[in-house]
């Protein structure tokens, strides 16, 4: 299968979070939380692709329509040393005042949400993040910054980002004096009074320092990660929804379960893998699939983020309908419209075997699970 430079964009991500699980699981000997990494994986990463195209298109219509003209005027390298620069500087902004204003902060609370700081932390983030986002990178449009420049910075900026949530690297060296680094984004998600609302800088130190909400990273001071307060979720509509509804004054949508239902974290881990290998398999193919195609295949995967969710939360509804979508995802493309190439056959085909497995332990529960 030849992947397209987004797809493999994702390939190369989840390569790096498995990777480093096994690092800590086999080198330092650290448990992996695979329901943490899990949501994280699939915190709504179909969902999020939408938005992220809805925030292309309008930077894109911003340049047809409002630009000024100005960046686009100078030489090629003096353009991209701007963009790289003032990307930057937005997302210092940004990422600062989503710590302040109570509605943005109930959109960026999701990746504080988190409570284990690996790589899978660095793509945990709200479903809406790329329209609140738009806002603060909107100017650079106006400026007259190409799109493919914005593309490849934001791009190389956001790579940057996601090294910064590593749990293997300690120091830095001499890196720790300029750019932002793993220590110092550890800070940033630290829930001690020390530092709490610092760091935000996403690249290069200077802003926190020029701004004054730089902190060093303290000898002896325990590292604990997450969102005092809350109540912990692995149910992205809820993570997602929740603090919006809060802040809102809205009585968020609530329903009994019907008892609860175990099942082993690595059920959960292989399930969500699978399914973020199917994200990576609509990305690679979305321009190939006809339109009904891409509504039923982006459907199945969606709902199927909310259903391992509920799984992750040990709710039987959860499990039901997770099974539900790995049987019928498969039956639907494989047998009724006969995907033949070989990833498809592999991701639907793995799917449809664990949704056999989950059958299985729901209905032996005695064996595998456990029912309340």
């Amino acid at each position: 299968m030849t992947l397209n430079p987004f797809a493999l964009t994702f390939v190369v991500m989840l390569a790096f979070v498995l990777v480093e699980l096994l690092i800590l699981k086999w080198v330092r000997k650290t448990p992996v939380p695979w329901k943490d990494v899990i949501f994280n994986l699939n915190s709504g990463h179909i969902l999020m692709w939408v938005f992220r195209g809805v925030e292309v298109a309008a930077f894109a219509l911003l340049l047809r329509h409002a630009n000024l003209h100005i960046v686009d005027q100078w030489p090629v390298a003096a353009q991209w040393l701007f963009a790289f620069v003032a990307w930057d500087l937005c997302f210092y902004w940004m990422h600062r005042l989503h710590h302040k204003i109570p509605l943005l902060w109930a959109v960026h609370v999701v990746h504080h949400q988190g409570e284990h700081f690996n790589l899978s932390l660095g793509v945990r983030n709200s479903w809406y993040s790329s329209l609140t986002n738009f806002p603060f990178i909107a100017i650079l449009a106006v400026l007259g910054v190409p799109l493919e420049v914005f593309l490849v910075v934001s791009s190389v900026h956001y790579s940057v980002q996601f090294y910064n949530h590593n749990a293997l690297v300690n120091k830095s060296g001499i890196l720790d004096k300029f750019m932002v680094t793993p220590s110092h984004h550890r800070v940033h998600h630290g829930t001690d009074k020390r530092y709490i609302n610092r760091n935000f800088g996403g690249t290069l130190l200077l802003w926190d320092k020029l701004f004054g909400s730089f902190q060093p990273e303290l000898e002896g001071v325990e590292m604990r990660y997450g969102v005092k307060g809350t109540t912990p979720t692995h149910n992205p509509l809820l993570a997602s929804n929740g603090k919006l509804f809060k802040w809102l004054r809205a009585r968020f949508p609530h329903w009994q379960s019907r008892g609860v239902f175990h099942v082993p974290e690595l059920y959960i881990g292989a399930g969500g893998v699978i399914l973020f290998g199917l994200v990576i398999y609509y990305v690679n193919h979305e321009a190939a699939l006809v339109a009904w195609q891409q509504v039923a295949l982006f459907v199945l995967i969606f709902t199927g983020t909310l259903a391992l969710g509920g799984l992750s939360d040990a709710r039987r509804w959860g499990a039901i309908a997770w099974v539900g979508i790995c049987l019928a995802t498969p039956l639907l493309f494989l047998f009724w419209q006969g995907a033949r190439d070989a990833w498809g056959v592999v991701f639907f085909g793995l799917l449809l075997l664990h949704g056999l497995d989950g059958a299985r332990r729901l209905w032996w529960p005695a064996q595998e699970g456990r029912r309340a």
